[in-house]
């Protein structure tokens, strides 16, 4: 395998004032964390640098890329991210503090997958009345996001937020794939009352790249939620739509909605 470049970051954590308080310095210490963490989507969001910087535009119209977060990017630290080739494509580990953080692997598949929107429920937004429980997120269930639209302005922030170096986004007007991924979040967000939670992995396979002018939505369905060692787990397979007709990405993403922590105090 041959080494690439190290692409090192200074973390920086977007998400201080969300209403997720696993990124508030002080609730994150009652789970037993040094302070709010980074989220997860912009940890993989520094790890998406690295096939953009091998496969240019190209991944970001029909790579594929996964990530699982391990341990922790606090604000404010280094976060060192590697990639190696490999036969299919890269290996991706972001360090941090002495620690691996997190793993992924991206590659750019021969096929071209078919995805109909037909098989995507457009539905409306559910609110954040109901708790985050087995019902909210109830298997087969379908979430949806308000519309929104990124704009260049809110483009610029985000790739300074996001310590992006790779002037390809600003350059063509791209919507980062750590937006993209952001709205995974909110499928989650919009649609139940959440406590503290955490984004433990994705996968995403990219379509098309949408445009900051672009109006973007999601249609994602539940597909598990389900208990293990204590922690509530939530699973979704959700298309990123642009203009309400243009597929831009499919993802799978799984999040603690409920950590056992919570459900002990």
């Amino acid at each position: 395998m041959t080494a690439i470049k190290p692409y090192s970051v200074d973390a920086y954590n977007l998400a201080k004032n969300s209403e997720n308080k696993m990124h508030d310095d002080s609730v994150a210490r009652r789970f037993g964390f040094q302070g709010g963490l980074v989220p997860g989507v912009d940890v993989f969001a520094y790890m998406s640098h690295m096939p953009v910087a091998k496969w240019g535009r190209a991944f970001l119209e029909r790579g594929l890329m996964d990530g699982r977060f391990f341990k922790p990017v606090y604000d404010g630290e280094v976060a060192v991210v590697t990639a190696e080739d490999t036969a299919d494509g890269l290996a991706i580990k972001v360090e941090s503090r002495g620690e691996l953080c997190a793993t992924g692997t991206a590659s750019m598949p021969s096929d071209t997958p078919t995805v109909s929107l037909g098989d995507f429920q457009s539905v409306a937004v559910a609110g954040k009345g109901a708790p985050a429980d087995e019902k909210s997120y109830a298997t087969g269930k379908w979430l949806a996001i308000p519309p929104f639209t990124l704009g260049t302005r809110g483009s610029a922030e985000y790739l300074r937020d996001a310590r992006e170096t790779d002037p390809l986004y600003a350059n063509e007007k791209i919507v980062h794939t750590g937006m993209l991924l952001r709205t995974m979040n909110w499928a989650l967000m919009e649609n139940a009352k959440l406590g503290p939670w955490i984004h433990v992995g994705s996968t995403i396979r990219y379509l098309a790249t949408a445009g900051v002018e672009d109006e973007l939505s999601v249609r994602a369905k539940v597909t598990g939620n389900y208990e293990r060692k204590g922690h509530k787990f939530v699973e979704l397979d959700g298309l990123i739509v642009a203009n309400g007709s243009r597929p831009i990405a499919r993802c799978q993403h799984i999040a603690i909605y409920q950590p056992r922590e919570t459900m002990a105090a």
